[in-house]
């Protein structure tokens, strides 16, 4: 528990400081963190005994619904993603901030020093064993609601929920919650416009991919604006699916695309690639690390560690009576357009040239091989020397190609 004594009380224009220093950060385009970070130190610079700050935030993401970040006096920032469940945390229905939501409560305050009985909620207990003397918990929502519609704290609007903690003699002065309360819209207001950027940068990642997600927020959006660049491309491609649409249950087929999809994109992205394009069966990818060399190892390396992984996924799935389905990998280097395509209303971030068309060309020659992993003529002349076993297929005709092509395997010795 933290003494004071006769602390200094924050005034108006202490408490105005604070304001206009939220509404910089928001204008800043400041994160969460480093908003939240500032703002817990400038209110322990102002007296106020500040333990902890906890924040509960909505976000808008396909794989969580919210985001909380707790600062500590001793431990500093850190944060945490809130999955989507069917059935609320139980942790979360006995908490303080549930409570808030769920009687449509603008404040909450408990005085954990001026009791000796257990507070109903068990994370009040577990910081007033910590030395807490003061609680204050208070919600903002960041849309337009139906003010006679009761809140729904399974299903809470777009907002933030704040709870501030002291270890204090006395816990908090009037003239500290004071200070809170005017700070708090602009509190909310910094988040809101951090969380928008985040949600931005999040989506275009997922919906675009990674680099092209960065692109485009960086401001590459004019119809037209490409870039030429020497990159490596992989496509991943399922066999047989047609064939499986007609015989597969929709749901079912969909978890199957979804399995492969989720292993593929991990480790084409563990090895620095990036997803261009889902196709429907397909996926074509790029490899444009800081050399040619390094995207063909790169790439050279996910394709074998794919084929892999696609075995041992598919002995998984196998024995879980799961349809499965092979695979046929494709790597190719070449020069290709790399920018926005499409109409004024509607864009896409991908790439074109002939070195795209080879690429799938190559996937297509599978059966002609009898190999499920295609390398072309540039990828192992770029390669040099490698860990990989590159063997010749021999020269071959590909449909839409002038000329005829060398191809290539990644050659595994048998056990």
């Amino acid at each position: 528990m933290t003494d004071v004594g006769q602390r200094h009380a924050p005034n108006d224009a202490s408490a105005e400081v604070l304001n206009t220093w939220l509404l910089q950060r928001g204008l800043e385009g400041a994160t969460q963190e480093e908003v939240l970070h500032g703002y817990c130190s400038q209110l322990v610079d102002l007296g106020i005994p500040l333990y902890r700050l906890h924040v509960a935030q909505s976000a808008f993401h396909p794989q969580y619904g919210g985001i909380g970040f707790d600062w500590l006096r001793e431990e500093g920032m850190s944060s945490e993603e809130y999955s989507y469940s069917e059935t609320p945390r139980a942790e979360w229905l006995r908490s303080p901030l549930y409570h808030l939501l769920k009687n449509d409560l603008s404040e909450y305050r408990e005085r954990l020093v001026d009791s000796n009985e257990p507070s109903q909620f068990p994370i009040l207990n577990e910081l007033r064993e910590r030395g807490a003397t003061d609680y204050f918990a208070a919600g903002v929502v960041l849309e337009a609601r139906d003010e006679t519609v009761p809140l729904d704290p399974t299903n809470a609007p777009e907002g933030v929920l704040l709870s501030w903690t002291s270890d204090g003699a006395d816990g908090f002065h009037d003239s500290d919650l004071s200070v809170i309360r005017a700070a708090q819209p602009y509190l909310a207001l910094a988040l809101k416009a951090a969380a928008n950027r985040r949600v931005a940068a999040d989506l275009l990642q997922v919906y675009l991919g990674r680099d092209a997600g960065r692109r485009v927020l960086s401001g590459e959006i004019q119809r037209g604006s490409l870039q030429q660049i020497d990159a490596v491309l992989c496509y991943f491609d399922l066999k047989d699916f047609t064939s499986l649409t007609e015989r597969t249950p929709g749901p079912d087929l969909i978890a199957m695309l979804n399995d492969y999809f989720g292993l593929a994109v991990g480790v084409i992205q563990g090895h620095g690639g990036n997803i261009l394009k889902f196709m429907g069966d397909g996926i074509l990818a790029m490899f444009n690390l800081p050399s040619l060399k390094e995207s063909v190892t790169a790439g050279l390396n996910a394709v074998s560690e794919l084929r892999e992984k696609m075995d041992a996924k598919n002995i998984e799935r196998q024995a879980s009576g799961e349809t499965t389905t092979g695979v046929t990998l494709a790597l190719h280097a070449g020069e290709i357009l790399y920018g926005n395509i499409g109409a004024e209303n509607r864009l896409d971030f991908t790439v074109i040239g002939p070195a795209v068309n080879l690429t799938v060309r190559l996937s297509g020659m599978h059966r002609s091989v009898g190999q499920s992993v295609i390398l072309s003529e540039p990828i192992v002349h770029a390669a040099g020397e490698t860990n990989h076993d590159l063997v010749s297929l021999g020269r071959y005709m590909l449909r839409g190609v002038s000329e005829p092509q060398e191809l290539y395997t990644i050659y595994v010795k048998q056990s």
